[in-house]
């Protein structure tokens, strides 16, 4: 079963990092990818840019565009992961894998009901 692996932190805290300091937490973070990826379980991976270069469509009549996220909160989706599990234990496995590469913050873990591969490439 596929899961998505959702990454919360406060983004001001990330963005405060050194270049050192956030190479540090990725070179952390690719060890764990690596190994995913040598069993065949990881999907995307994906960081996401600020919120600032965010916008949220309201859906209001007429529609409703505003800039940043939706939700005013502490931390911030920055990221996530899709990967492939036997089961939420696993999943849970997996996360706590990454939480020990990057420090502070939450992963969410949810089952992926509906999965379709697209066909773009980064």
């Amino acid at each position: 079963m596929l899961y998505a692996i959702l990454c919360y932190h406060d983004e001001d805290f990330v963005g405060s990092w050194s270049k050192d300091q956030d190479e540090a937490v990725m070179k952390k973070l690719a060890v764990v990818q690596e190994k995913l990826s040598q069993q065949g379980r990881l999907g995307p991976v994906a960081r996401l840019l600020p919120t600032t270069a965010a916008a949220t469509l309201r859906k209001e009549d007429p529609p409703l565009v505003l800039d940043g996220p939706y939700a005013e909160t502490k931390e911030q989706l920055l990221g996530f992961y899709i990967v492939d599990c036997k089961s939420l234990d696993d999943a849970l496995d997996v996360a706590r894998d990454l939480g020990a590469a990057n420090p502070g913050g939450a992963y969410e873990v949810r089952p992926v009901g509906v999965f379709r591969p697209g066909g773009i490439s980064a």
